[in-house]
């Protein structure tokens, strides 16, 4: 993406009506909230500063809010042409997790070839089925947050 579509697209993105940028927000952060004051907080002078107000009204969320985004996050999913063992592994693990905290396992995969994404994502399972709830919980708010900025960047760079 280059700077000239990223500029094009947050001006786009700040000049849209309030209505039609809080719906695709909430694309990228299942919580009113959030989507709401990210939309009232416009215009933003660039990408950073788009980014930086994410991360803000990420950190203000409240348990009930982080729980609606949680809701709102798409269960994980393979392509059909996966292994079977690899939808089974995925969705015991997936299984595991939510009977142990109460929610979807959320992960942002930015820097994972997709490859090997479903290897992540079941180490990450393991790994994080050791924690302590409050320590999880904490860990699935940043893992939110990061994902609302990689959907930020896709929206506001994918001409939005």
């Amino acid at each position: 993406m280059s700077p000239a579509q990223v500029a094009a697209g947050l001006a786009r993105f700040n000049e849209a009506p309030f209505t039609t940028v809080e719906a695709a927000l909430l694309e990228c952060c299942g919580s009113r909230r959030w989507a709401h004051r990210m939309a009232a907080h416009r215009p933003f002078p660039d990408l950073p500063s788009l980014l930086a107000a994410s991360d803000e009204a990420g950190y203000d969320l409240a348990p009930r809010d982080i729980a609606e985004a949680l809701a709102a996050e798409p269960a994980p999913f393979l392509h059909d042409d996966a292994p079977r063992a690899a939808h089974l592994a995925l969705q015991a693990a997936h299984a595991a997790y939510e009977s142990r905290f109460g929610h979807s396992f959320v992960i942002c995969l930015d820097a994972c070839p997709p490859s090997q994404a479903v290897d992540q994502v079941l180490a990450a399972i393991r790994v994080r089925l050791t924690h302590e709830v409050d320590d999880e919980r904490a860990l699935t708010a940043d893992e939110l947050r990061r994902l609302a900025r990689s959907r930020l960047v896709e929206l506001v760079a994918g001409g939005w």
